[in-house]
């Protein structure tokens, strides 16, 4: 088979190596150069670009490739982007690596075939959340903005994005909203289960129990979550 793996720190080094050693054709992809040379006799080939730039990575023989693994994961910026790229060019099968739950919601909105999970909580993940109420979990994008799951305020339940005016009022955008679902395990005991929604579009409708997850600005984020209720 043939793979084409974005990323090649600790995890995307690895599984490239071991792919590689199991007979198959890997292109390992980072924007490092010694990245990249430390690789470049361990599989099968390596590249240093800019997997956001998507004129670049459209120069990469993807429609030959069977998989397709976004392993980027210092950067969970460059991680969603990235991801986004590759589902805009149509790869045949995409799999990308989640640093924490918001993360994941975030793939899965994008529409990614599977999620890998190698990472912990970070220490900002829990500042944002300790500090800023309504907030259930987040990140940041490059030191300005950042992605955040946040509770609906009561003011909003019952009203569609479109009556809300989130870019309108609070200069952000809703990506995807969160329903919890009580499902039974094999023991009959009900859990809570997270079930993304998809992309957000004007007509979603905010339940009083939902999660948002938003984008915007670190200023404008805070400004929402100080003036919710």
């Amino acid at each position: 088979m043939k793979f084409i793996i974005f990323g090649l720190g600790t995890f995307g080094s690895s599984l490239a190596k071991k792919l590689t050693e199991q007979g198959n054709e890997v292109i390992g992809v980072d924007n490092q150069m010694s990245k990249v040379d430390d690789l470049k006799e361990k599989i099968s080939h390596t590249v240093c670009l800019d997997s956001t730039d998507e004129s670049t990575v459209s120069g990469l023989p993807l429609k030959d490739t069977d998989i397709v693994v976004v392993a980027i994961g210092e950067d969970q910026g460059a991680n969603i982007m990235t991801t986004a790229v590759l589902k805009n060019l149509n790869v045949k099968r995409l799999i990308s690596r989640a640093i924490t739950k918001l993360h994941q919601s975030v793939l899965e909105a994008i529409g990614v075939d599977e999620i890998v999970h190698p990472e912990e909580e970070t220490a900002e993940r829990w500042a944002k959340k300790l500090c800023l109420k309504g907030v259930v979990d987040s990140f940041e994008l490059g030191g300005k903005y950042s992605i955040v799951e946040a509770s609906v305020p009561v003011k909003y339940i019952g009203k569609n994005l479109q009556e809300v005016g989130f870019r309108r009022k609070h200069n952000l955008v809703v990506l995807t909203t969160i329903k919890t679902e009580e499902n039974p395990n094999m023991l009959g005991i009900k859990k809570e289960v997270l079930q993304v929604q998809g992309v957000a579009s004007p007509k979603t409708v905010l339940d009083e129990n939902d999660i948002m997850v938003i984008y915007g600005s670190n200023k404008d984020i805070k400004e929402f979550l100080n003036q919710r209720d």
